[in-house]
């Protein structure tokens, strides 16, 4: 096993807590096993790790985000999100299949927001042309993680939003029942709405949404008074 994943999973599993472990995965929904470490320990005892031993190399990252994502317990699939994300702007085009791979694998919203928002969105922002490709095909797979991956990879875009090719995307899955599609086309909307109100309002007004997507797609609006 690569020595970096060796060593954190015998940092994670000493730091393990079983109390919080019950707890943990009871709120997702009990479809992973967790360790009990929560959110601000695990960043401490990474942030420790780091400072005494350095980060791995940029060529090694690859091989250690999928040792992650290959234990059982949920914090080390944490950890290869937040490793990918310090390397998230320097990684080659072929980084799409392994970002793929880890939507597809062990999917649900806590790994798969962050995979979108951050790892997907700095690489499509470097290498624009695998945007039509790509989105195309998330849009049209049926995987709801994927199809959720392309609406929401533009989500902290603001001004460089691609917006008509958003609303082409949201157009292709508007009728789809699924809790998770509907509420990422209201978030990406609702995001967008704090850069270009009036786009978004225009969109909701000419296309019939699910409620939920568009309750979601105006929150922000009607909070700020400009509804």
């Amino acid at each position: 096993m690569n020595s970096y994943v060796e060593n954190i999973e015998k940092l994670f599993r000493l730091n393990a807590n079983p109390e919080n472990a019950v707890p943990m995965a009871k709120y997702m929904k009990n479809k992973f096993h967790y360790l009990g470490i929560k959110t601000p320990k695990r960043k401490e005892l990474l942030r420790e790790f780091h400072k005494e031993n350095g980060y791995p190399k940029i060529e090694e990252i690859e091989e250690v985000a999928q040792k992650f994502w290959a234990l059982p317990e949920r914090e080390f699939q944490y950890a290869a999100i937040g490793l990918l994300n310090r390397y998230s702007k320097n990684v080659g085009a072929e980084f799409v299949n392994l970002y793929e791979f880890l939507i597809t694998e062990k999917s649900w919203w806590d790994s798969v927001d962050g995979i979108a928002t951050w790892l997907v969105s700095d690489l499509f922002k470097n290498y624009p042309e695998l945007i039509p490709e790509y989105s195309e095909k998330w849009i049209k797979s049926e995987n709801i993680w994927l199809m959720r991956t392309a609406i929401l990879l533009q989500l902290n875009w603001k001004n460089d939003t691609d917006f008509p090719f958003l609303s082409e995307i949201i157009l292709q899955c508007k009728n789809h029942t699924e809790f998770f599609i509907q509420k990422a086309i209201g978030w990406a909307l609702r995001e967008y709405s704090k850069t270009d109100a009036q786009s978004v309002i225009n969109f909701v007004q000419n296309n019939k949404l699910a409620p939920l997507s568009e309750r979601e797609a105006l929150k922000w609006l009607k909070n700020q008074g400009k509804l």
